[in-house]
């Protein structure tokens, strides 16, 4: 979110429960999702070739899947992250990094 907005982009924040969700995430170029529920988004919530970004994992019938529908949303969206294999890397990579940033500042001599 900070790089969104340091590069001056309107950032909106909602959940689950915002009135009218359907209406905000329809006006989104860029829809970073991470609700915690499998397959909420779908079609009828994105604009036509908005950039989708899933950060969800979910388990649904022992089939991982996001919180996007990405069959529902695949021809919609312009881009659009798989689960797994998405921004799942980039996560642990971030994670390492603090991890390590940790450490070294923990043991400076």
């Amino acid at each position: 979110m900070s790089l969104m907005l340091n590069n001056d982009a309107t950032v909106t924040i909602c959940h689950s429960k915002t009135n009218n969700l359907e209406d905000i995430t329809k006006t989104a170029d860029i829809l970073v999702v991470a609700i915690g529920k499998p397959k909420f988004i779908t079609n009828n919530m994105i604009k036509d070739n908005a950039v989708v970004v899933d950060v969800g994992i979910n388990r649904e019938n022992d089939i991982i899947c996001g919180d996007v529908d990405f069959d529902s949303v695949k021809d919609i969206a312009s881009y659009l992250t798989p689960v797994p294999g998405g921004v799942g890397q980039m996560t642990a990579y971030e994670l390492f990094n603090n991890l390590y940033t940790a450490y070294e500042m923990n043991n400076v001599k």
